[in-house]
């Protein structure tokens, strides 16, 4: 022992082992799919220990891991994950949408929980070769995609919360439509006072499994007052955070006809969401006029500032509440039409087709920018 300190191997792609499935599986007719149901032929998997590092990557057959009773996973939520999409070009040309932004957002994940961190790069590196691998399972239809799933748990047999010394990250996707598809249905949220999702110095900006579950029985609850998602308020203001699972947006008319687009800012509770940012630059880069989109209004301000239920009431009552909607990568955009708060709706305009002159203009923007038909460097290539 000469006492350096030695690196540990970090992941590492040339090592990369293929393992084909030997009961290869039809992709299912596109207009069958339902969201999250279906799984395609592989999966990646990579190993992780505190004595040796990242081990093998593997593509190999999808199917269940096997787990110790005492796995850490299972007691402790040791377990992060992230959304991501695979789009298909009318030209066959495949690409994933701000990929980076989720290898980061992985890896901040995964230090806050003190699961092991990785090599963005490397991991995308391998992403990619399993999309390709499984390309055919990308539906052509408009509007669809696949939907990648990479996940990390910690795996060490112990009972006991601590650092665990074993963990596994893998990739599992499935091929998903239209979140909406029979065009954009409107929402109603239920303004949950009874309950938060997450509070100053916890765990909320970061993609945990810990995150969801809770949420579960508030969403039941919300459900059996006729409202389809919560809408997080925290602290006695009532201020906005989320809205379900996605970031949150509000356009308010100022006196002088400017429209202002606000989202709570990024305080520690509320998730860095890939399609909050991206919603967040389209609109900036047009009211700055570095880039023009059509159909949205010019006179526009894009604020990342608190906002309180009192206010929105307050919008609702002078007609200053043009549209409320959430963002994320399953919905891209989701236009709400009311809120349930303090036993009575407050109502909120939508357009003839379900959405508003803000979030309408804006989402053409991104979904052509993810299906391709809008060239933008946000679009990332998938090869072999």
């Amino acid at each position: 022992m000469t006492g350096e300190v030695v690196a540990l191997p970090n992941i590492q792609p040339d090592r990369l082992q293929f393992i084909k499935t030997e009961t290869p599986k039809a992709p299912p007719p596109s207009q069958s799919l339902m969201f999250g149901h279906t799984f395609t032929d592989h999966m990646l998997t990579i190993p992780w220990s505190s004595l040796e590092g990242w081990g093998v990557p593997k593509i190999e057959p999808y199917g269940p891991l096997s787990l110790e009773p005492s796995c850490t996973v299972l007691h402790y939520a040791q377990t992060i994950f992230e959304g991501m999409k695979a789009y298909r070009d009318e030209h066959g040309k495949v690409t994933l949408f701000r990929p980076d932004m989720n290898m980061k957002r992985m890896n901040t994940s995964a230090a806050r929980i003190a699961l092991p961190t990785f090599n963005g790069d490397a991991f995308l590196d391998l992403i990619k070769k399993l999309i390709h691998a499984e390309r055919d399972w990308i539906p052509r239809e408009p509007g669809h995609s696949l939907y990648i799933r990479p996940t990390m748990i910690g795996t060490q047999k112990f009972i006991g919360v601590a650092p665990p010394s074993e963990a596994l990250l893998f990739v599992i996707c499935s091929p998903v439509g239209p979140y909406y598809p029979d065009g954009f249905k409107p929402i109603a949220l239920y303004g949950t006072t009874e309950y938060i999702r997450a509070a100053p110095g916890g765990t909320g900006a970061y993609k945990l499994g810990v995150n969801y579950a809770p949420g579960v029985m508030p969403q039941k609850q919300a459900a059996k007052m006729g409202y389809a998602q919560n809408l997080w308020l925290h602290g006695p203001e009532h201020y906005l955070t989320e809205v379900g699972t996605m970031n949150m947006f509000v356009v308010l008319k100022k006196n002088d006809g400017t429209i202002e687009l606000v989202t709570p800012p990024l305080d520690g509770m509320i998730l860095p969401g890939v399609t909050r940012d991206s919603v967040l630059a389209l609109a900036r880069g047009h009211a700055s006029g570095s880039y023009k989109i059509s159909d949205l209004p010019d006179k526009l301000v894009v604020s990342e500032r608190p906002i309180t239920m009192v206010e929105i009431q307050e919008a609702e009552a002078s007609g200053a509440l043009v549209e409320l909607f959430g963002s994320g990568t399953a919905a891209v955009i989701s236009p709400v039409n009311r809120i349930g708060y303090l036993g009575k709706d407050i109502h909120i305009p939508t357009g003839e087709d379900g959405m508003g002159p803000v979030s309408r203009p804006i989402w053409t923007e991104l979904v052509g920018r993810q299906m391709g038909t809008i060239p933008s460097d946000w679009s990332v290539p998938v090869t072999a």
